[in-house]
Formats: structure tokens, sequence, C-alpha cells
């Protein structure tokens, strides 16, 4: 089993050896049958499609449901490996919760001239109604899934934040409950480390985030838009996997100062509600007017200490993809210490400089939205083509302030089952956090998103990626 790659390939470096992650699988899988690996993939579809695991893909047309790609061959990363990511993801990610603290009272980084004001004042994530207001345990990002890229043997880069709703984790667990039916001999070979527990330690976390107003063992419950939502699957399946009810707006409603669900015996308050829902559509009362999806009060229930919101709300301006431009400053300002993990380097297209350079590589560079996810709305341009490239430049020179541009980075590569056997593919790597008052917790693993096209740097599931078992080794 070989991969040589002009791209750094975590199986094999930059030669045909394998690396020593890989050491224990690379042994099995050479005495394998390829065509019965290839059943066994075509197996996992199978359960994927029996199990419900369908992503809603949202086009010109009415969404559309289909199965995310899986593929069989691990995506494997060494203890020591893991060590340096883990203290690196701690240390953001605690940066993080002390940034939207201070944003959201002093502003103490705006004051030091650390971060520009208007970038926080002129943002359309940052929530006016939330300034002064703490959340119980000090806790704002309660879950956060950091997206990061590696470029070789020991560099790695976060490509962006997901502070708001992170999706993905139900895709790791159900990854590796499948690699676990098909190949449980492997397991017993490699030391793989566990992440079944993860919703286990969901539920313990959020309950350790209870408001003063909780009394006795807390209630906790999943807020779902509903089954329309392209991630309808994971809210019932985390609320499923964690033991608790899954609601939607019209499930609850204000009671004595309180928000409750309703069940068989009546309205119960709801001491922690896991929202799946955007921002604006969770008070009607307090943002879109319109909004079906929330929950009248809601805020002001919040803003009593009478319920904790995961994650609270006006977390989304961390992700915010022109504030990550400033995350090494973020924080060493709130850490005292240099960011353990690199960012990408990155253009503010709001600033006439950097517009300029930006317009003029633009067929070299990834162009982004600052608040957009899921691959939507970006710019390839090594995969663009010249009308592509000109309309997007069009775009640019009308709002450049709602784009960031980027390098387009050499990611590395793992082998992936082909009908023509393995073959490198480009990676990224999901790690979910859960963050209380006294720990953060880092599961080992993570979502693998892989470019399932030869060449591809898109791992997005809505734009065609697949995903991968994620192992972390105990060594």
């Amino acid at each position: 089993m070989n991969n040589p790659s002009e791209f750094f390939d975590e199986l094999s470096g930059f030669g045909e050896t394998p690396r020593a992650p890989y050491a224990d699988y690379c042994g099995w899988f050479d005495r394998q049958n390829e065509a019965q690996l290839r059943k066994k993939a075509k197996e996992a579809e199978v359960f994927f499609r029996r199990t419900g695991i369908t992503f809603n893909v949202y086009g010109q047309q009415e969404a559309t449901e289909r199965l995310i790609p899986f593929d069989v061959v691990p995506r494997i990363i060494s203890g020591r490996e893991w060590s340096r990511l883990t203290k690196g993801i701690e240390q953001r990610v605690r940066a993080i919760n002390a940034f939207l603290h201070d944003i959201y009272h002093r502003q103490e980084i705006v004051r030091a001239g650390r971060v520009p004001v208007e970038l926080i004042a002129q943002n359309e994530a940052f929530l006016p109604q939330m300034i002064g207001v703490s959340p119980p345990g000090g806790i704002y990002t309660h879950i956060v899934g950091t997206d990061i890229v590696r470029t070789g043997e020991d560099e790695f880069y976060v490509l962006e934040d997901n502070a708001r709703t992170p999706s993905g984790v139900s895709y790791m667990l159900e990854n590796r409950e499948t690699m676990l039916q098909m190949f449980p001999e492997l397991f017993s070979r490699v030391p793989v480390r566990e992440v079944s527990d993860y919703p286990k330690m969901l539920r313990r976390s959020l309950s350790a985030c209870a408001p003063e107003a909780c009394e006795g063992k807390p209630v906790v419950a999943v807020l779902t838009p509903g089954i329309h939502n392209s991630a309808y699957f994971e809210h019932s399946f985390l609320a499923d996997q964690m033991g608790v009810e899954l609601v939607e707006g019209h499930d609850l409603r204000l009671v004595d100062g309180r928000i409750a669900m309703r069940t068989t015996q009546g309205y119960t308050p709801i001491d922690v509600l896991y929202r799946r829902i955007d921002d604006d559509y969770l008070d009607p009362l307090n943002f879109n007017p319109t909004s079906m999806l929330g929950v009248p009060g809601i805020m002001d229930a919040y803003r009593a200490g009478k319920i904790t919101i995961a994650n609270a709300p006006g977390t989304g301006i961390a992700d915010d993809k022109a504030i990550y431009s400033y995350m090494p400053e973020i924080v060493e300002f709130y850490t005292g210490e240099k960011a353990i993990l690199k960012n990408v380097p990155t253009w503010r297209c709001s600033e006439p400089d950097a517009l300029a350079y930006v317009l003029e590589h633009l067929p070299e560079l990834v162009v982004k939205e600052v608040h957009g996810s899921g691959g939507y709305g970006m710019l390839v341009g090594p995969a663009a083509n010249k009308r592509e490239i000109a309309a997007f430049a069009d775009k640019l020179r009308s709002k450049p302030s709602n784009y960031i541009a980027q390098p387009t980075l050499s990611l590395s590569t793992v082998p992936v089952m082909t009908k023509a056997g393995l073959a490198p593919r480009h990676v990224d790597l999901r790690p979910f956090v859960l963050v209380s008052p006294n720990k953060i917790e880092i599961t080992p693993g993570g979502l693998t998103r892989v470019a399932m096209k030869a060449g591809s740097l898109v791992v997005n599931s809505s734009q065609g990626g697949g995903t991968k078992d994620t192992w972390v080794l105990d060594e």
C-alpha cells in the first residue's frame, strides 16, 4: 500500500513508505482482498441509507436529499499529533470565549486598538441585545467545531472557527459505528481512542452550564427548526443519544418567566436549550418578527437568567471570517501567548490595498463571504474559468466588505477507495469541543471531510464532499 504525492500525504508523507501512524493499518490492508473491501464499502452505503443518514442539499430548485459519501479507509492521527492539536484548539476556544465576553461588555480589545470598532459595531452577527448580558457560567461557546487543515508533517492551520451551531458530529459517531461493524478485527489490532461517549459528554457539559434558576437535575432539550432542515437527522440523533426531548418552537412557551416545553403532563420548565436555529429566528419579539421557528420571549427569560441557550446568542461574530483574520491578535490579547495553531493568511477585501491585490490575483486565491458557510458563495480561483472569475470580480467591486481572500493551500491528502484502487484526495478536519465552566473537552477524532473528486479542494458535504472515520491513536 503506497501513495506517493506532490502534496503531503498523511499515509506516506512525500514518499512511498507508510508513516508510523499508518503502519499497523497498512499491514492489515495489504492482506485484504480489494474486491471484498469494495463490497464492504457498498454495505456501508446500504447501512447509511437504512439508518436515514442523509443531508439536504440546497440549489436552484427544491432541496434534494442525498447520502454523504463515506470512505472506508480511515484517516489516522498519532497521539503526539493530537496532543499538539488539542493544546492549540483549547487555547483558541478560551480566547474566543473571552473575546465574546469582552465585546458584549467593556470592549477592552477595541479600546486597545487591536480590533477595529467598525468590525464589531457594523457586523451583522453582533447582537446589541447581548450587551451587558453574562450567560450562565460565563460560557458563550458551549459547542465549537474548529476546522483544521494540514500542509506538512507538523504544519496545521485553522481554516475557520464554527461557533454558531456547528454540525457534523452525528457523522463522526455513525462513521465510527459503521467501521466497528464492518471491520471489528481492526480495532483489536490498532489502538484507536473512543468517540462513542460524545453524547454522554455533551449532556454532562450542557448540564454543567445550567442557570441558577435550575432546581435539581437540569432539564435539557434540543431545539430544531424541523424536518426540512439540512441537519435534522443530527438534531434528532443527538436528542435521542442524550436521552433528552427534541422540540420545535411551537412546543415551547413562556410560563411564569421560564421557558417550558409541552408534555403529556403539562408544561415542564427547561434549564438548558441546545438550539440548532440561527439567532435571527430565535425570538420573534426580539429579532425577526416573522419567525415561526423560535419562542416568543425566550430572550427575556435568557436575560433574566432563567434559561441557558447553547450556544449563546451573538456567538456568530466569533466565526465571522473578517474577525478570523484578527484571531492571532485575539489569542495573544486574552491569553498572553502566541497562537499555537496558525491562521491562514487572509486579505480583508474591505481594505482598498487588499482589494486591489485580490482582484489582480483572483485566479490564484480562494475568496469567501465573511458570513458564508457550507462552501456556498465562494470562489476557488485555480478551479474557476475566466467567465466565473470575471463575474466574481464584479461581486467583489460592488460589495468588497462582504469578502475575504486566502491563498490556495496545499491541503494534505489521504487515500480513498475508488473503482481503480486507492487514490489521494484532499481533506480537512473538524474536531468537536465541549466547553463548560470547569473544563474543555475535545473528542479524540472529529469529522474528516474529504473531497471525492480528484484534485478538488472543496470538501464541504453541500458541495459533493464525503466523510471518513478519524482515528486518534493512543501513542
